[in-house]
Parts: C-alpha cells; sequence; structure tokens
C-alpha cells in the first residue's frame, strides 16, 4: 500500500521526470536496488513526497481555487464531480481550473519542492484548505451509497499530523486548531448513522458512541493557544465543534455561545454556507422565523439553488412553525438535490410527516 502510494507519487506529474529518472536508475542495479527501495519506500520519504506535492500545487502562480482542485484531483484522488461539490461549482469550471493550473506549472517551471521562510507559510494556509475539503468530503460524501468516507477522512487527519510534525513548518496554529476541529467531528462517526444506515440528526444521536479518546485528543490540540491576530476559521469551527463535544445532550448545548462564535465566522467568511450554518444556530436562540428571515438574505445566491441542505433547512424551520404545506415544499426540493439515497430517505421521512399534518 504504501510502496504504491509513492510510485504514485513519483510518476504522477511530468515536472518529477527528473526524479523519476534518478530513482529509475538506482533500482536498476542490484547493488543500489535495496538502499534505493529502503529510502524512497520510507514512511519519511513518502510524507515528504506528499508534502512537496501539495506545497507545489499551491505555488503562487497558480490561482488559489485552482491550487485547492489541483490537489484534490491528483493527490487524493477526488474525482471532477467531488471537486465541484466541494466548491459548489460546476464541473466544467473545475475542470477549466485545473487544465490552468496544469498549463501555469509546465509554463513556470514550478519545482517539486517545499519552500522555505515565508513563501512556506503563505502556501501553508492553501495547504490546509485542502486538507479541510479532503474531510468534508469523506464525513458527508456526495457519491456512493454511505454517507461517510472513512478513508477520505483518515487520511486528511494524517497528512494534517504530518504537517504538525514537519519541523519545517513553523507556524502551525492553524493546523492544530484544523486537527481539533476534525477530530471532534471524527468522534461522532459511529453515532451519526443507525444500524440499517439511516442518517442519525445530532438531537438522536447516542452520545455513549461519541470517541472519547478523540475528543480528548482535540481538545488537547484546540488548547495550543494561537499567536495574537491569529484567529482563524478553524479555530472558529474548532471552538463551535467543542461545544457539541462537551454537551452532555442535545438539550444542554450552549447555542448562545455557538451564536455568538458564528458572528465572528461570517465577519472572516462570510459565503453563503457560513450564514446557513448560522442560521441554525439562530433558531435555537432567537426561534425559526428570525432563522427564515435571514434565510431570506442568502436565498439568491446561486451557490445556494442546488444545495440540498439549503432547501432542508428551510423545510425544518417552517416545520417548527408548523407551516406544513411550505415545508413540503421545500423538502420536495431537497428530495430532488439530495446525492445520498441515506439523505433522500431521511428527508422522506420528514415530508411523509409534513403531509400526515396536512390531512
Amino acid at each position: 500500500m504504501a510502496k504504491n502510494k509513492a510510485l504514485n507519487v513519483i510518476r504522477r506529474e511530468k515536472y518529477k521526470r527528473k526524479f523519476t529518472t534518478h530513482a529509475a536508475h538506482l533500482l536498476g542495479s542490484e547493488w543500489t536496488s535495496m538502499p534505493a527501495l529502503d529510502h524512497y519506500f520510507s514512511e519519511k520519504e513518502i510524507a515528504d513526497d506528499q508534502l512537496r506535492m501539495m506545497f507545489t500545487c499551491c505555488h503562487p502562480a497558480i490561482s488559489s481555487d485552482a491550487q485547492v482542485a489541483l490537489v484534490l484531483k491528483t493527490l487524493c484522488g477526488f474525482s471532477i464531480p467531488e471537486i465541484a461539490r466541494a466548491f459548489l461549482s460546476s464541473e466544467d469550471t473545475v475542470n477549466k481550473r485545473l487544465v490552468r493550473a496544469r498549463q501555469k506549472i509546465r509554463e513556470a517551471d514550478i519545482p517539486f519542492e517545499m519552500p522555505g521562510g515565508e513563501c512556506l507559510e503563505a502556501r501553508t494556509a492553501a495547504v490546509a484548505q485542502v486538507i479541510y475539503l479532503l474531510f468534508n468530503e469523506g464525513y458527508s460524501a456526495s457519491t456512493g451509497d454511505d454517507l461517510i468516507r472513512y478513508e477520505l477522512c483518515e487520511e486528511a487527519i494524517r497528512l494534517a499530523e504530518m504537517m504538525a510534525a514537519h519541523p519545517a513548518i513553523e507556524e502551525k496554529t492553524d493546523i492544530y486548531a484544523l486537527l481539533a476541529l476534525m477530530l471532534f467531528n471524527a468522534s461522532r462517526f459511529h453515532s451519526r448513522v443507525d444500524a440499517e444506515g439511516n442518517i442519525l440528526p445530532m438531537s438522536e444521536q447516542d452520545r455513549t458512541k461519541w470517541n472519547k479518546d478523540l475528543i480528548r485528543k482535540g481538545f488537547s490540540y484546540i488548547g495550543k493557544d494561537p499567536l495574537p491576530g491569529k484567529i482563524s476559521v478553524y479555530h472558529i469551527l474548532a471552538a463551535i465543534s467543542a461545544h457539541h463535544s462537551s454537551a452532555p445532550d442535545f438539550a444542554s448545548t450552549d447555542w448562545s455561545s455557538i451564536l455568538l462564535l458564528y458572528d465572528s465566522l461570517v465577519e472572516i467568511d462570510p459565503s453563503p454556507i457560513v450564514r446557513l450554518n448560522r442560521a441554525i444556530a439562530l433558531a435555537k436562540v432567537k426561534g425559526p422565523q428570525a432563522a427564515l428571515d435571514e434565510l431570506a438574505k442568502i436565498r439568491q445566491h446561486d451557490a445556494l439553488q442546488s444545495y440540498y441542505l439549503f432547501h432542508a433547512t428551510e423545510g425544518e424551520f417552517y416545520m417548527e412553525m408548523r407551516c406544513f404545506e411550505a415545508a413540503a415544499r421545500c423538502i420536495e426540493s431537497a428530495i430532488c438535490l439530495a446525492p445520498l439515497k441515506t439523505e433522500r430517505q431521511l428527508l422522506e421521512k420528514k415530508l411523509e410527516a409534513c403531509r400526515r399534518q396536512l390531512v
């Protein structure tokens, strides 16, 4: 497995031909083949190659969106539809980004190496975003029959831990926060679906199944104080997840503190997805009508038109207000857009509940 990964890294892009040629020369001699294998297939070399690949793809000559798409496609093996979902973008747009990124690598003759100094710190943010998107795709898959793709989440955590341990990367507060966030979320894996594979919302999850070791490890990372002025999206998201992880039951969740954290997050990242998630916390604090008013402000955003969770969330708020006809319309839209069978099954149960109220 490790050797296959290493060979894929060695062979993947044209800008590594010199490295591949050197490896082939060493492997061609019985006197040098075993030392070469030990070197190229060592855990350290595999890790270093993966980091070099990620930092190469995140060169500043490549646009930020294209950087992330290139790493997800080239190193992580994402399909075009998966990348498009991660960006809330079209497959055609993603494909064009990839073509331009590969062309830029060829034209600029970008070296296959990790940068140093300020260049390393600047590119670390892009690499962290890649890891976060990789985890998100695993946490809520966009294709297949399974809600969770455990191997993607494990790979994201492994890459982040690799970065946290690398001596060349000195500024690691974002990486620590990202690790905390992923570990908190991963701790709930085995409570997110029931025995039949049906999705369980957090309010229905058995918290005795939450992995306490992962939660403790998450708190150990979030406890590493960020530098002044270095609070990032990951710090806020990890703090939100920490509130969920520390609540003994759903009713005890500190929604007021979570809403305040979302208020801070919107100042850094006013994206429609962040504002949608903030509306959920707002509904818990100020009621569903206040949340619906907020959704009305972002309804026309292009990224949300085909995002099933927007319609599902809106339907949930209408259900809380006992406006079942409006709720049914929203949930029907969400069912048409939901990518997974398990997601559609959960929505169909809610739609059935609405229809019973309308009889």
